[in-house]
C-alpha cells in the first residue's frame, strides 16, 4: 500500500518558499531557479479477476473481484545553492468490489442484498522530496504517505540515498521505508463475540490492531558496455503485528471453524537481478530474475521478460512475459485439512504452492510535437495483461497512461 501525513501543505507552502527566494551570497557559480513544472503522469487502470479458491469463505467459492484505480503524479524541480531540489506529489482513488469480501456477512448472500464490504475506496496521497548536488553526483531524499480505506489505515515514512561514480557508469541506491497501519478487526458473523444487525454503524468491527512494516533496498547499478546495464538490489522486509486477515475463514478435518489465524511476525528475504541488453537502434532486451523466501516457509523464483520494439522514432511495442513459481507456507491446507491441534492455519491460496504466468503487451506513442496538436501532451501508453494461476485464477488488467511536459 501507499500511504500521507502530517502537514503536507504547510511542506509544500514551506518549500515554494525557499526556492522563491533569491539567497544573498556568491553569486558566480549559481543562479537559483524558483520551483518550476517539470511533468504530470496521469494513470487509469481496470483489473477483473475471477476464480473458486476464496480466502474469506475457506479456500472454495468465488474469488470475483474488480478494481477502477487512478494516480495523477506532479513533479517540480528548482535550483538552490548549487543544489537541484525535486518535488513530487502523487495522489490516487482507487474503486472495488469483491463478491468474495461480501460473505463476510452473510446477510448480504442470504436476503440478496450487498454488505458494506462488497465495495470500498481507498485514497492514499504521497510526497516525495530530494536534493541533487551534481558535483558530487549524490542525492538524498524522503517521502510521506497515507492510505485509507473502510477496514486499514496507513502511514509511512522513508528516506534514500543515491551516489554514482563520476563517470556516471556504477550507481549505488539505499532505502529505508517504514509503514504504521491499523486494522480494523473483523471476524466472519458467525464468530463475533456478538451477533450484531446487519445495519449496525459498526460493520462487525470487535477492535483495532496495528501492523507494521519495515523494508530495506540495496542496489547497484553498473554499465558493462555500451550494450549491457546491470542492476542487483536487495530488498529485505520484516512485518510486526496483525498479519492473519480475521474475517477469511478456516474449516478443520473435524467440521469445525475459526477464524485464520498466523504468527505475527514475518521476515521476507528477495534478491534480484536486472540486466536489459541494446540489440540494436531498434530492440531492447529486458530481462529480470527474483529470489525470495521468508520464515514462513516459502520460496518462490520470478523470471520476467520484454522486448520493446521501435517501430519508428515515435512509436513503439512492448510484448511482455512473466513467470512466477513458489512453495507453499508451513501454515497453508485446503479447505477441511487442517487439524485442530495447529497453532497457526490458513486456506488463503495467496499462500498455497502454485505458479503463474503473466503476458502482455505496451503500446507507446511519443509524437515529435505534442499529441492533438499540444507539444506538453507530451506522450501516450496503453498496456494490458492476462494472468493464469495454477490454481484457476485468472485475470485480465488494461491501463492508460498520459504524460504532460
Amino acid at each position: 500500500m501507499r500511504k500521507l501525513t502530517l502537514s503536507i501543505i504547510g511542506m509544500h507552502m514551506l518549500i515554494l518558499s525557499a526556492f522563491s527566494q533569491e539567497k544573498s551570497g556568491d553569486s558566480t557559480f549559481y543562479k537559483n531557479r524558483k520551483l518550476k513544472f517539470e511533468e504530470a503522469n496521469f494513470v487509469s487502470g481496470y483489473y477483473h479477476q475471477d476464480g473458486n479458491n476464496s480466502a474469506v469463505t475457506g479456500g472454495i467459492g468465488t474469488e470475483k473481484l474488480s478494481d477502477f484505480a487512478n494516480t495523477i503524479d506532479l513533479k517540480f524541480s528548482g535550483y538552490g545553492r548549487r543544489l537541484k531540489h525535486n518535488l513530487n506529489f502523487e495522489i490516487g482513488v482507487d474503486h472495488y468490489t469483491s463478491a468474495s469480501s461480501d460473505k463476510i456477512d452473510p446477510h448480504g448472500s442470504s436476503f440478496n442484498l450487498t454488505s458494506p464490504s462488497y465495495s470500498d475506496t481507498r485514497f492514499y496521497p504521497s510526497v516525495g522530496w530530494s536534493v541533487q548536488n551534481e558535483k558530487t553526483k549524490t542525492t538524498v531524499g524522503a517521502n510521506l504517505s497515507y492510505s485509507k480505506e473502510f477496514d486499514y489505515t496507513s502511514r509511512g515514512i522513508g528516506v534514500n540515498f543515491t551516489k554514482a561514480s563520476k563517470n556516471n557508469n556504477t550507481e549505488f541506491s539505499a532505502k529505508l521505508q517504514a509503514y504504521f497501519d491499523t486494522w480494523a478487526v473483523i471476524y466472519p458473523v458467525e464468530l463475533r463475540t456478538s451477533v450484531r444487525t446487519y445495519d449496525d454503524d459498526d460493520n462487525g468491527i470487535q477492535g483495532y490492531s496495528p501492523r507494521n512494516s519495515y523494508s530495506g533496498s540495496l542496489s547497484i547499478a553498473q554499465v558493462v558496455n555500451k550494450k549491457l546495464q546491470v542492476v542487483l538490489v536487495a530488498e529485505p522486509t520484516y512485518q510486526k503485528g496483525l498479519l492473519a486477515t480475521k474475517y477469511q475463514r478456516v474449516y478443520f478435518n473435524d467440521g469445525s471453524l475459526k477464524a485464520e489465524t498466523l504468527p505475527d511476525t514475518r521476515t521476507k528475504i528477495p534478491i534480484g537481478i536486472r540486466a536489459n541488453y541494446f540489440l540494436g537502434d531498434k530492440f531492447i532486451l529486458r530481462s529480470f530474475y527474483r529470489y525470495y523466501q521468508d520464515n514462513w516457509g516459502v520460496r518462490a523464483h520470478t523470471f520476467e521478460f520484454e522486448l520493446p520494439v521501435k517501430l519508428s522514432p515515435f512509436f513503439s511495442i512492448s510484448p511482455f512475459y512473466r513467470f512466477y513459481a513458489q512453495s507453499a507456507a508451513n501454515y497453508f491446507a485446503p479447505y477441511g485439512q487442517h487439524m485442530p491441534s495447529e497453532v497457526f492455519y490458513t486456506s488463503d491460496y495467496d499462500l498455497s504452492k502454485f505458479n503463474s504466468n503473466y503476458l502482455g503487451g505496451n503500446i507507446r506513442l511519443v509524437p515529435a510535437n505534442g499529441l492533438f496538436g499540444s507539444q506538453h501532451f507530451h506522450s501516450v501508453e496503453v498496456r494490458f495483461g492476462h494472468y493464469l494461476r495454477s490454481n484457476g485464477l485468472n485475470a485480465n488488467q488494461v491501463s492508460l497512461h498520459l504524460q504532460f511536459k
